[in-house]
């Protein structure tokens, strides 16, 4: 929980930064199929998907329907050492295309928990607010 300083008392600060993002294509070694131009891109700002003003206002559907589910996790700071801080290229999902999506953290944007979602942030003394997390795979044998 973030925690400021606020005449000379600490009060809980409800505000959190996620990452905008771009999403672009780029080419490979092997052709395009699908209807991707390189060079066309998305932006993630927040949870909206922008389209750049004069550029195309569309995208092909199986290939956002691939990268749509890691733009949450790429939006969240992570540890230097994880795949999704250093991993950035996605494939086409049909395996006859060539077509690559970059996708790129471009500027880091503060959003207020109370703004973005009704659920009250957990009490400090309250115990639920933290995750315990048990490995499925071990025995009690």
């Amino acid at each position: 929980m973030n925690i400021k300083t606020i005449g000379g008392r600490n009060e809980v600060s409800d505000v959190f930064n996620l990452y905008d993002l771009r999403v672009k294509v780029v080419a490979s070694e092997k052709p395009m199929v699908c209807d991707h131009q390189v060079g066309e891109y998305f932006d993630v700002i927040g949870e909206m998907i922008v389209f750049p003003e004069g550029g195309r206002n569309s995208f092909t559907l199986y290939p956002l329907a691939a990268i749509l589910p890691l733009l949450p996790a790429k939006q969240r700071i992570t540890n230097k050492n994880d795949w999704m801080t250093t991993d950035a290229v996605i494939a086409c999902p049909d395996p006859h295309c060539g077509g690559r999506f970059h996708i790129t953290r471009i500027a880091t944007r503060s959003f207020s928990h109370a703004e973005t979602t009704l659920v009250p942030l957990p009490d400090d003394s309250d115990e639920t607010s933290e995750s315990v997390l048990t490995d499925v795979h071990s025995t009690t044998d």
